[in-house]
């Protein structure tokens, strides 16, 4: 693997507003020092704008006490081209970050063509943004590093998922696309020798997280009293990953580039890889949900005495959904020492004292 130093590099992250994107963005500029972060985000109203404009409003705030850090966020769309080859041909990024995209598997049922005009146009454009950069001699972008999800696993059998298993059989849109980007960046280093890592996450959750994803859609539910559904009668398991934990393994993946090498027959063999980001320990849903009743009562966003039992309601497994998500991690370990170890808990604390502070102030 070739190392890269993050100190004086032009970083661009896109989906910078994102969950993912705002969080790495912060902790660049907290622990880098002298870096050059990129961001851009088009802000579209899949769900709340206002915890974007949060999290922007938090990225600023700590740029302006980084003097050595500098900062430029862009309101703008990975779809557009213009955009993308305006901010190569000014900022010459070192290293690219790929965060932008549409979210959620059921989303992609009702309202397919935001899936391919962001997820498949865009990051098209994000590779031709990287392959063009090494015109006319130029050093260009070092390492693309980008989202995939543990969804192209589909309905696999097999677990813990590993990334050596065949996924040729999303049951999604979304799972399609994000399979279709691993396709894709793998055609692009094997022509182009771009330096490509795919990052397959695993239910990524946390503070100031995504409002459609399943723990903070029951938050919601329960503070408002209406009744929760839980999928597949709660016979579901998911690797929950604390969102401090895929920045650090995002951040760490940055710093190591698939090397660029020839093959027996001197062609290039593709500086390419994917890995599992997961906590490797999938928890039953059921279990999940009591955990988050109860640090949401500890927090003071449910009252002592709230009646749980009769919140919830067990229901069939959704379209496109899957029983189990359970990442080896093995890989990620081998080659970057680091493995997810927050625990379910202590991350769910976090969340909840988050949304008594942002929802309940």
């Amino acid at each position: 693997m070739t190392k890269i130093d993050l100190q004086g590099k032009v970083v661009l992250v896109t989906g910078s507003a994102g969950f993912i994107g705002s969080s790495l963005v912060l902790d660049l500029l907290r622990s880098v020092g002298r870096i050059t972060v990129i961001g851009i985000d088009n802000l579209n109203d899949y769900y709340d704008v206002s915890i974007k404009e949060w999290r922007l409003k938090e990225i600023e705030r700590e740029a302006a006490c980084r003097p050595e850090a500098s900062y430029v966020f862009i309101k703008g769309s990975i779809a557009d081209r213009e955009t993308i080859d305006g901010i190569f041909a000014q900022y010459h990024p070192d290293i690219v970050v790929n965060l932008a995209a549409q979210a959620g598997v059921r989303y992609s049922i009702t309202n397919p063509d935001v899936y391919i005009q962001s997820n498949l146009i865009g990051f098209y454009h994000i590779l031709e943004a990287c392959r063009h950069s090494y015109d006319h001699g130029a050093k260009g972008v070092e390492h693309l590093v980008y989202a995939s999800s543990s969804s192209v696993y589909g309905s696999n059998k097999k677990v813990p998922y590993s990334t050596e298993d065949k996924v040729d059989n999303p049951v999604s849109l979304y799972a399609a696309t994000k399979k279709s980007n691993e396709l894709l960046a793998h055609a692009y280093s094997k022509l182009y020798e771009i330096p490509s890592t795919g990052l397959r996450f695993f239910t990524v959750y946390g503070p100031a997280g995504r409002p459609d994803m399943a723990y903070f859609g029951f938050t919601d539910k329960l503070r408002r009293g209406e009744t929760i559904r839980i999928f597949n009668y709660g016979n579901c398991k998911r690797d929950f990953t604390y969102i401090d934990d895929i920045v650090e393994g995002v951040k760490r993946v940055m710093q190591k580039a698939p090397d660029k090498e020839k093959g027996e027959d001197g062609l290039p063999i593709p500086p390419y890889a994917v890995y599992n980001i997961g906590n490797n320990q999938p928890e039953n849903l059921l279990d999940f949900v009591d955990i988050l009743q109860q640090e949401l009562i500890r927090a003071g966003v449910l009252p002592e005495d709230y009646d749980f039992e009769s919140h919830k309601e067990l229901v069939p497994m959704q379209p496109g959904d899957v029983p189990v998500t359970y990442a080896d991690t093995s890989a990620l370990e081998k080659d970057f020492g680091f493995k997810p170890n927050t625990g379910l808990r202590d991350g769910l604390r976090r969340f909840a004292e988050w949304y008594k502070e942002f929802y309940m102030k």
